[in-house]
This record gives structure tokens, C-alpha cells and sequence, in this order.
């Protein structure tokens, strides 16, 4: 059963790690209420979110 939650959670940090990407290259802007969120963000989420992914693929094979 612990393989399959670390599965599910390494395609679902994939995938964002994967839209974050996108938004950088694509330069999309986001704002939160009055806040701009700015592009350095979104490279900090897609390292956190790619290690969290690859993290998770490796619990996953255990």
C-alpha cells in the first residue's frame, strides 16, 4: 500500500514541478489577491516539487 501512495505522490509532484516549468518558460504571470508572484518562485517550486517527485518514484521501488 506504500508503494502505491508513493507512486500517486511522485506523479502528483511531477506534475506540478512540470506546470511550474511551464509557467517559467512561458512567463505566465500569477497574482494572488494584491500580490504578484514572481518567476524565481516558480523556479523555486519546480526544484522542490521535482525532488519531492524523484524522492517519492525512489520510495516507491522499495
Amino acid at each position: 500500500m506504500q508503494s502505491k501512495y508513493a507512486l500517486v505522490s511522485g506523479v502528483v509532484f511531477g506534475v506540478v514541478a512540470a506546470i511550474q516549468a511551464i509557467r517559467v518558460f512561458n512567463e505566465w504571470a500569477v497574482q494572488v489577491g494584491p500580490y504578484a508572484v514572481p518567476i524565481w518562485f516558480s523556479w523555486l517550486a519546480v526544484v522542490v516539487a521535482g525532488g519531492l517527485c524523484i524522492w517519492a518514484f525512489k520510495s516507491a521501488r522499495r
